[in-house]
């Protein structure tokens, strides 16, 4: 119940939110997507661009995330969960903060995606006795981001290694429809290629409040179920998602 209050407080508040920043924004234009739901894209920060991420997810976790246009092409952050923040569980457990990287090498041509080259260490479903994440974080990463089509439809994938000790190869897929810098539809087919860490579908929406200002929903792991090598239930899991992108 206290969760629910807290979205319901949250829709409330949005639309005064928006109407604030009416007058600023109306000659603004929303700023590039760095990332969907967990899948980057090439789009990267301006220099002196700066973004904040706050994640709401099961059981009262919070996952933050800062991230800042240290040069041109260089983006550089941290990100951290805190598992039961929200609701009356105990204990609340702070996990270490990770690591943040993308640079974006090739901004695109006729036939050729924007590429990107990063690492991304937050990873997901936090495992205490073994002092690890189930879900790995997506590690080093090459990703490619393209319009196609039509405006405002862009496709995305890459690959990336997430466990350097196995050497493990994956890939991930994505799309997302931007309408009049409005509402965006999100799609991912995510941790592709190793049926021992199996792929996830992930859907959601992304509502931009502002030009700097958006706010996500979203379900991970679409019709997933079974179980982790922990024991740990597998199920589908729905986010709400904050993200506030601007510059100094």
């Amino acid at each position: 119940m206290k969760k629910l209050n807290v979205l319901l407080a949250l829709l409330l508040v949005l639309p005064a939110v928006k109407a604030a920043a009416k007058d600023k924004d109306d000659d603004s234009v929303a700023l590039p997507d760095t990332e969907l739901i967990d899948v980057p894209t090439a789009g990267i920060l301006d220099y002196y661009g700066f973004l904040f991420k706050s994640r709401f997810y099961s059981d009262g976790g919070l996952l933050g995330a800062i991230n800042f246009g240290v040069q041109e092409r260089l983006n550089l952050g941290a990100s951290m969960t805190v598992d039961k923040l929200v609701g009356s569980d105990d204990p609340i457990s702070l996990r270490q903060p990770q690591i943040l990287v993308k640079y974006r090498f090739y901004d695109g041509g006729y036939y050729i995606p924007a590429l990107a080259v990063g690492y991304d260490g937050q990873g997901y479903y936090y495992d205490s006795s073994s002092k690890k994440y189930l879900e790995k974080g997506r590690g080093l990463y090459l990703v490619g981001s393209k319009e196609v089509l039509l405006p405002g439809l862009s496709l995305h994938g890459g690959f990336n290694v997430s466990d350097f000790d196995r050497e493990y190869l994956y890939g991930f897929l994505a799309a997302s429809y931007t309408l009049e810098d409005q509402v965006a539809f999100m799609a991912e087919y995510d941790n592709l290629f190793h049926a021992d860490n199996p792929s996830r579908l992930n859907v959601g929406m992304r509502l931009y409040i502002t030009p700097y200002f958006q706010l996500d929903t979203a379900v991970r792991e679409l019709g997933r179920s079974g179980y982790f090598s922990s024991g740990l239930r597998r199920r589908s899991e729905r986010i709400v998602q904050m993200r506030y992108n601007t510059s100094f």
